[in-house]
């Protein structure tokens, strides 16, 4: 459980402070991710590794895992993941271990409790005291969701950029390891995951 205040005008127009908590259950209603508590959030290295070898990875499967060792339509995949769920402000090249798994479940179409996980590294962030907490976006929503009249400053905007034709152009510099093409639920909307932690049929 998180627990925080936020400030608010009451109806004499006073500031007050307001208490609000939230788990990972709300966190799940309010950004409907899918998942549930019963959803793995660990995975077999092995599977990961093999999977991100059908993939294409050219790098050392024991060492960091970064998103330019793909060929670029990969590359762009963990762009995004790593960008909207990691708990870091930097490293975007690098992947973490949870990272990893939730591209791997992406791509094996299996459930995998990312709720969960992006609460754990929500209270880590919370507890290392940091001011540039990441999931600022997150917080923002599970307010919204916890008060719903709360007053809004228009000058107090969070910018977001979106993929443009400049980012990608961006990402497609340098060589590309050899092109390989999309498998398992990135090619096909319908594939089922193989059981037994297989990382192919």
């Amino acid at each position: 459980m998180i627990y925080s205040a936020v400030r608010k005008k009451d109806e004499n127009g006073q500031e007050v402070d307001l208490e609000i908590k939230f788990n990972v259950g709300d966190l799940r209603r309010v950004l409907e991710l899918g998942d549930n508590d019963n959803d793995p959030t660990i995975i077999p290295e092995h599977l990961c590794k093999s999977l991100w070898c059908r993939m294409g990875f050219i790098g050392h499967l024991n060492g960091k895992m970064g998103k330019t060792m793909f060929c670029h339509p990969y590359k762009f995949m963990v762009h995004y993941v790593v960008h909207a769920l990691s708990h870091r402000k930097g490293a975007c090249n690098e992947t973490s271990d949870y990272i990893m798994n939730i591209i791997t479940f992406l791509v094996l179409n299996r459930p995998y409790n990312v709720s969960k996980v992006i609460f754990k590294y929500l209270v880590e962030n919370v507890r290392a005291g940091s001011k540039y907490i990441m999931y600022l976006r997150f917080i923002i929503m599970m307010i919204d969701d916890l008060v719903k009249d709360i007053q809004k400053d228009n000058d107090d905007v969070l910018g977001l950029r979106n993929m443009t034709a400049d980012t990608i152009s961006r990402l497609a510099k340098g060589p590309e390891p050899r092109v390989k093409r999309m498998i398992c639920r990135i090619n096909n909307p319908a594939y089922v995951a193989p059981e037994n932690d297989a990382w192919r049929h």
